[in-house]
């Protein structure tokens, strides 16, 4: 039942390290595109006074989420959310948590996901995104670059998003960026903040 992603389990870590700097010291955190689940569980241990909502677009993936996070009394049951849909599962949430979505989906998705936090989140709160990014109009790596022409290969509307696009959409729905991390692996942690 529980899958397991290679690459959630190397950047747990240092995502983590980042997220307690960033996080509020309460509320729910909504995470979007929880994936296989490894993620939020370890998440939610290390940081056991916030409240977690796992969430994936796909229906299939909420028993791997569900296997490793039943055991958390921080974790609620995961639940369906698709950024398209106007209506999301969870009315307020303290921060929004997004891993390794925007490249992996359509532009659309990005822009859908930018207007439902901006719903969803309470002034001041938190959304942290990381991925891959383009800075300044180019790859930050050769690797980022192959990566981008191999999701692309597989679906023309992926790819390796501008970090300068995804603050521009941000901004638009009332974002400020505060940081911009770098990360092992040339990712990024992208902090912004409501206004």
């Amino acid at each position: 039942m529980r899958r397991t992603a290679p690459a959630a389990e190397r950047n747990k870590g240092p995502i983590l390290s980042v997220l307690t700097r960033v996080l509020p010291a309460r509320g729910l955190v909504l995470e979007i595109a929880s994936g296989t689940g490894q993620h939020t569980a370890h998440f939610a241990e290390a940081l056991p006074a916030l409240d977690w909502q796992p969430t994936e677009a796909d229906e299939g993936s909420l028993p791997s989420i569900a296997a490793w996070t039943d055991s958390l009394s921080n974790v609620r049951e995961p639940v369906v959310l698709d950024v398209h849909q106007p209506n999301w599962p969870v009315a307020s949430a303290a921060a929004i948590v997004c891993i390794n979505m925007i490249h992996i989906s359509p532009w659309q998705s990005t822009l859908d996901l930018m207007a439902g936090a901006a719903r969803t989140l309470a002034p001041r709160g938190v959304m942290f995104l990381y991925g891959p990014y383009r800075r300044f109009g180019g790859h930050t790596a050769p690797s980022n670059a192959a990566f981008d022409a191999d999701l692309r290969s597989r679906d023309p509307s992926w790819g390796v998003r501008d970090m300068e696009a995804v603050e521009a959409v941000g901004r638009g729905h009332g974002f400020t960026l505060e940081e911009a991390v770098a990360m092992p692996a040339n990712n990024f942690s992208v902090v912004l903040r409501k206004g």
